[in-house]
């Protein structure tokens, strides 16, 4: 009875985030400085034509890319910090934020922001650091292989990081350096249909795959050994869930910049409210991090005139929910 009584609440929690995450891009709709500060009225925009074109062309894109955002982020931290058993790893730990970051930047100095081959480089340098860290990982000696994949994943994301600051360097101060840097920062200020449309045939069939094969996870997140024993193929099947989770959030990436402490935070949500089932957490995670990035994202374009950088917001009020996590977590106190 015990058993039933908590996966009912379970399933509770899960369908009232689902509502949650519902309601929210609908009232998202209505949010923005035009024509008045905060809120659109709702008789407004059957009278104001340009109220119609901002709903339709600026924002709904704009909300529906922020939930594709949040919810591969941290739907991709959370199967991260579950294969490789470390709660401190989020998306971009084998180099994949890196090197789309770096892609991007090659992008925007040699072929310009917004174009198609912009963001086929982010996600071409994305899986590189991906395939360079499982490489590296593999050729290692020492220790197992988690610790291997972490080291290496390490190693990568330094490289990558080294070759976009060279490429900042070399940008042109006018011109191309602060529009590399807004970038680097994260925001969907940009965001329009095209990028959408662009982003869809990598990062649904990513998250699908994440949903599909959630009840491996368990099983995965064991050792070797213990995984070895119960018919699982760990590398084999680890590497197909990684490169689903590396191919949404490249993609997304490719579009939004770097948007950080999303994929580290919310799993830990998640699995506080939901459980240590995948089953269960790793939904709460997609639900619950589609909707943590889409408020963030109504408050970096409502709060100030100018727009603060998504990346900052996410960061800011990451950081926060982590210190109280941390504060609030039960344990042992050792000296």
């Amino acid at each position: 009875m015990r058993s039933k009584e908590i996966l009912r609440r379970r399933n509770a929690a899960l369908g009232l985030a689902f509502v949650g995450t519902l309601l929210i891009p609908a009232a998202s709709l209505f949010v923005g400085r035009y024509p008045q500060p905060l809120w659109i009225p709702w008789a407004v925009i059957f009278e104001d034509p340009l109220a119609q074109q901002l709903i339709l062309n600026l924002r709904l894109p704009r909300i529906l890319l922020a939930l594709l955002l949040g919810a591969s982020l941290s739907a991709s931290g959370d199967v991260f910090q579950m294969l490789l058993r470390n709660p401190l790893v989020e998306p971009g730990f084998l180099g994949v934020s890196q090197g789309a970051a770096f892609g991007a930047a090659l992008g925007i100095l040699w072929l310009g922001s917004g174009s198609l081959a912009m963001q086929a480089l982010a996600i071409l340098f994305a899986l590189l650091g991906m395939i360079l860290s499982y490489g590296l990982a593999q050729r290692l000696r020492f220790g197992g292989w988690v610790l291997r994949l972490i080291l290496a994943g390490i190693a990568v994301s330094a490289l990558f990081s080294a070759g976009t600051g060279m490429l900042k360097y070399m940008a042109d101060p006018l011109t191309e350096l602060p529009e590399l840097t807004f970038w680097l920062l994260g925001g969907l200020w940009q965001a329009t249909w095209q990028d959408l449309l662009r982003v869809l045939p990598f990062a649904l069939p990513g998250m699908a795959l994440l949903i599909l094969l959630r009840w491996r996870l368990n099983l995965l997140a064991m050792q070797e050994e213990v995984a070895w024993s119960l018919g699982a193929m760990p590398n084999r099947e680890r590497g197909l869930i990684l490169l689903g989770a590396v191919t949404a959030t490249a993609s997304l990436t490719a579009v939004a910049g770097i948007v950080g402490w999303v994929g580290l935070i919310v799993p830990h949500l998640s699995r506080r409210i939901f459980g240590a089932d995948a089953q269960h957490h790793l939904l709460g995670s997609l639900l619950m991090g589609a909707a943590f990035t889409l408020i963030c994202d109504d408050l970096a374009r409502t709060l100030l005139p100018g727009e603060i950088p998504l990346g900052v917001l996410t960061s800011l009020l990451g950081a926060a929910f982590f210190l109280v996590i941390m504060i609030t977590l039960r344990g042992e106190r050792k000296p």
